[in-house]
């Protein structure tokens, strides 16, 4: 399978180079493994292979002796790769404390913060590592992708690299079963299997709606506050993404403050959620949303500068489908399944300008074959321009 080049490969190997550690974070299946081997590592610990992970388990000092055996006989740091850092927690302590007598230099891969807790804390080695996450793959790592391709089938490595639609609805069928089902069961330790199984697939169908946790217990039949720790454990293994509101206001008191929250990939959300490949007009503008929701969300991780990806919605109507924070310099969004955006569009487009002063430019991101100017301050763009909304810090 061809090898996809990533926009995190050139950071994850400049920070190596100036002697930094890095923690990759990122869901299952988006490619760490594959972008860590491809460095020249003196020592490589896989803790998804249960023999090795059993070793550690049961001596996780055997990481320092090992380190330091390398490091006889010749002068600099080894670089060590940790796959699955999450499988052992307490390796953790051997790593913090290796990095900092400046023995070795790590990447740490990850599928899940869950396990690195301490208490009510994560240990991510705070201001010892680097932190970088792994996505999915974004719009020009893949160039020449359908975006009906993207909608239905999302954009995990693997599957992208696939023809076959029915080899790849069973890969995806595979993730949900084998991945959602029984490994975030068992790593979060949820008691009842059952109603876990029904708010993955009811969250997976609401994926970029806000969220009513008093609703969603009602038809799993669990209280309101295991849908939130059921979102939190969703959230802790990297499968949703959690969008807060823009709540502040001059003259509207009754903003949504309930976030939303996003299936991480398309097409692993489609099969969570039981839904087929043939959806309606109506719902193929929903996934349409989505995907811009998060690439927008991975490229403001990308950024290299503050960046948020927020929403704003008033109950009683005017709502903006994403808002760019950038520190407070807001760009409005909206998203529509058309290729001829009219007037009708950019209705709130313009309530939000006009309510938020440092906002100076707003988008429908659409169909359009080109760029267009819609009002003054509003360009309706193709959804292959999508980079062009968040340019990337200067590099330094």
């Amino acid at each position: 399978m061809r090898y996809i080049e990533r926009r995190q490969e050139r950071r994850l190997k400049e920070a190596v180079r100036r002697g930094r550690s890095v923690l990759l974070l990122g869901p299952r299946q988006t490619g760490k493994t594959t972008l860590v081997e491809r460095l020249n590592a003196d020592l490589r610990v896989s803790l998804v292979r249960p023999d090795v992970r059993q070793l550690y388990e049961r001596d996780p000092g055997r990481l320092t002796g090992e380190v330091e055996s390398i490091r006889k006989g010749r002068s600099g740091r080894p670089l060590v790769t940790i796959d699955e850092v999450q499988k052992v927690p307490a390796l953790m302590d051997a790593v913090q404390d290796l990095i900092d007598r400046r023995r070795a230099v790590f990447i740490l891969t990850g599928s899940s913060a869950r396990k690195l807790r301490r208490g009510d804390r994560i240990n991510l080695l705070p201001g010892r590592v680097v932190p970088l996450r792994l996505d999915p793959l974004v719009l020009d790592e893949m160039p020449d992708r359908l975006l009906m391709d993207s909608l239905l089938f999302g954009a995990l490595p693997a599957i992208c690299g696939r023809k076959d639609r029915h080899l790849i609805e069973t890969d995806l069928e595979s993730y949900v079963t084998i991945y959602l089902e029984e490994e975030i069961r068992a790593e979060a330790a949820v008691r009842n299997l059952g109603s876990f199984g029904r708010f993955l697939e009811l969250a997976a169908a609401e994926s970029g709606l806000t969220v009513n946790f008093l609703k969603l217990s009602q038809e799993v039949g669990v209280a309101h506050t295991t849908i939130q720790g059921y979102y939190q454990i969703l959230e802790d293994c990297l499968i949703a993404e959690r969008v807060e509101p823009l709540t502040a206001s001059r003259t509207r008191k009754k903003l949504v403050k309930a976030q939303k929250y996003l299936f991480f990939d398309l097409g692993v959300r489609r099969v969570a959620a039981r839904e087929g490949i043939r959806p309606p007009r109506d719902t193929l503008g929903r996934w349409f949303e989505q995907w811009v929701g998060l690439e927008l969300i991975r490229r403001a991780r990308l950024a290299g500068r503050p960046c948020r990806i927020r929403f704003w919605r008033d109950p009683d109507g005017p709502e903006v489908d994403w808002v760019i924070d950038l520190g407070g310099k807001f760009i409005p969004v909206e998203v529509k399944w058309t290729d001829t955006p009219s007037n009708r569009d950019i209705r709130y487009l313009n309530v939000f300008m006009a309510e938020h002063p440092t906002a100076k430019k707003a988008y429908v991101v659409c169909r359009v074959p080109r760029r267009m100017s819609l009002a003054p301050h509003i360009d309706a763009i193709p959804w292959q321009r999508l980079d062009s909304l968040i340019a990337p810090a200067r590099e330094l």
